[in-house]
């Protein structure tokens, strides 16, 4: 087993040590319209996003999926998509949190998984790590930069793997019962075109996510309530747009 693996393994381990002692679960699925995430569409067709996490005081450790329900395009070609993540997040404070997250696409031929294998040139996992700046009172604005650093980002033709970074702006209000959130997002990375490097966001620095969230619970019960929500974004770099609506269970 690679010194990776076993990191990856102890931190888990421990992670859902302490989370067991204060019993926090929580279990969840959302059903999605569409599956856009940093402004990129994913699967071309609605998504079903189930969610494991156990919490313990300001440490998070959980798992998120995002599976699509269509798996070829109106061309045929293939867009069925499979994520399966972990994540590891811890509060520094109200304000501001670390996460490390392990983004995995499984094939669906299972022989070609290979979900242990780490070793740098030929993993299908990405390793990234965001630091969060979540506003305060007297600062309403959110400020996210996450960066991959080990795994399977874009690769050149000599086989060099170049890393990404997202950077993100983001302002929450509310307005009648409804919370609205305004974000803009992109990526300060350039990509070497006499290498064929390909970004993972863009091919140089851009925009590549506006856009506003808004979300509310519909009433059911006087016991139950449904978390709802819709998005309109768009994309300046590749100049496209969606809307959004996910429901939460």
């Amino acid at each position: 087993m690679s010194k990776s693996i076993s990191i990856i393994l102890l931190s888990l381990f421990f992670a859902f040590q302490i989370a067991a002692q204060d019993k926090g679960v929580n279990i969840g699925v959302d059903l999605a319209s569409r599956y856009i995430w940093r402004g990129v569409d994913y699967g071309r067709a609605p998504s079903i996003q189930p969610t494991l996490e156990f919490s313990f005081g300001k440490l998070q450790i959980g798992a998120w999926g995002a599976f699509t329900t269509s798996q070829f395009n109106n061309d045929k070609s293939k867009s069925f998509v499979q994520e399966s993540d972990l994540y590891i997040k811890y509060d520094i404070s109200k304000a501001f949190s670390l996460t490390l997250t392990d983004y995995f696409f499984p094939d669906d031929a299972l022989s070609n998984n290979s979900y242990y294998n780490f070793d740098k040139e030929s993993t299908g996992h990405i390793l990234e790590g965001t630091v969060s700046f979540n506003g305060t009172e007297k600062i309403p604005l959110s400020l996210m930069v996450a960066t991959n650093f080990y795994g399977a980002d874009a690769k050149n033709t000599d086989g060099d793997i170049f890393y990404s970074t997202y950077i993100e702006l983001g302002h929450s209000t509310n307005w009648k019962e409804t919370d609205l959130d305004f974000f803009i997002g992109g990526t300060p990375n350039k990509a070497d075109t006499d290498k064929k490097e390909t970004g993972f966001y863009a091919d140089s620095p851009n925009v590549v996510n506006i856009g506003v969230t808004a979300s509310k619970e519909i009433k059911v019960t006087d016991k139950y309530n449904i978390p709802v929500s819709a998005s309109f974004i768009t994309n300046p770099n590749t100049e496209n747009v969606f809307l959004v609506f996910i429901c939460s269970f």
